[in-house]
């Protein structure tokens, strides 16, 4: 769902440079104002630039360890694939850049592990979790997002905010079956039925994404504790006024959904990039396959409810990406919708 405020920020339709991006990011968690404990794990790699959500689910407090499994699986791959000669787990697809074989693996990695503890350990046993990662190439000016479950990615630029996952639930099979789906229908069916989590099977299909980056971008992942309790408008707004503390974002986020009845775990990390003040700059070097803007990739979605959608033009064919069979690369729908002033 895409939604943008009436006034452009200023300054913001300058062309891009090729000075190095900056990045900071800040990280908060919350039981809310109804779970005994707090089942959600996030996590900020600056030394990788790789930054994490992760919302666990399963009995005798395995939610917990599914989520922190999957972070520390991720972590630990990252930390072991530094060197060039790393060993790779998984089939290397050399259709897909480095940064997305990467992220994909480690979660590949992630959802064995948890898939193993829960048939090796009976208390453990069901236990699974979703999980959202960005991974950013400052230099190359991109973000690569990978996603499995219902936590979500938005991009907040130029005082709009789009959503970058397409949630793996069962309202939205629904949605893509039957996208003229009568609203009263819609309202009937259960909104928090996750159709893909890590951990449930012994193979998982990872959602993959690329995105530019423009100076002045911000970026928020979160479990549905967050997402399910405010509209995006209220998180684009919330991310504006307090675009330069990022800590104070994610607190002020956090609270606004328990002060909507916080009815599960809250979760939100937000990093933003930027250019240091005073760099010189000069018009960029581009290739004609820059990914200035989100890369189209293979699958329509249909839109979220109440929102008209549009799909950017498809690339010619020779310039579409080729995945391997586990991996879905997907665009989200959007329509244009005004906040009110």
């Amino acid at each position: 769902m895409g939604l943008a405020l009436d006034t452009p920020a200023p300054g913001r339709d300058a062309p891009r440079t090729n000075v190095s991006l900056k990045i900071d990011a800040a990280g908060r968690t919350d039981v809310g104002q109804l779970r005994e404990h707090n089942e959600d794990t996030f996590a900020v790699a600056d030394q990788h630039h790789l930054y994490l959500v992760a919302d666990g689910m399963g009995g005798h407090r395995a939610g917990d360890i599914a989520s922190k499994m999957a972070t520390d699986t991720v972590l630990a791959f990252f930390d072991s694939t530094t060197r060039e000669d790393a060993t790779w787990p998984f089939h290397y697809d050399p259709s897909l850049s480095p940064e997305e074989n990467r992220l994909l693996t480690s979660l590949k990695v992630a959802n064995k592990s948890i898939f193993e503890e829960s048939v090796r350990n009976s208390e453990h046993r069901g236990m699974g979790t979703t999980v959202v990662g960005a991974l950013v190439n400052l230099s190359a000016r991109k973000v690569f997002i990978g996603h499995v479950g219902d936590s979500r990615c938005y991009r907040v630029r130029d005082r709009g905010i789009l959503q970058l996952t397409q949630d793996h639930s069962l309202l939205n099979e629904y949605l893509r079956a039957m996208p003229d789906l009568p609203q009263s229908q819609r309202d009937e069916l259960p909104r928090n039925v996750i159709t893909r989590a890590l951990g449930m099977t012994e193979f998982v299909q990872v959602d993959l994404r690329a995105d530019g980056l423009r100076d002045g971008d911000a970026f928020v992942l979160c479990s549905d504790g967050l997402s399910g309790m405010i509209s995006d408008a209220e998180i684009l707004a919330t991310v504006l006024a307090h675009e330069d503390d990022l800590a104070a974002a994610c607190e002020a986020l956090v609270k606004r959904a328990n002060d909507h009845g916080g009815e599960d775990n809250i979760t939100v990390l937000v990093f933003r990039v930027y250019e240091p003040e005073g760099a010189s700059t000069r018009p960029p070097q581009r290739s004609p396959h820059s990914l200035e803007e989100t890369r189209p990739m293979l699958a329509p979605i249909a839109a979220e409810p109440g929102t008209e959608a549009t799909l950017p033009p498809a690339p010619p064919a020779d310039e579409r990406p080729r995945f391997g069979d586990e991996v879905e690369d997907t665009v989200e729908a959007t329509g244009p919708v005004k906040l009110p002033s």
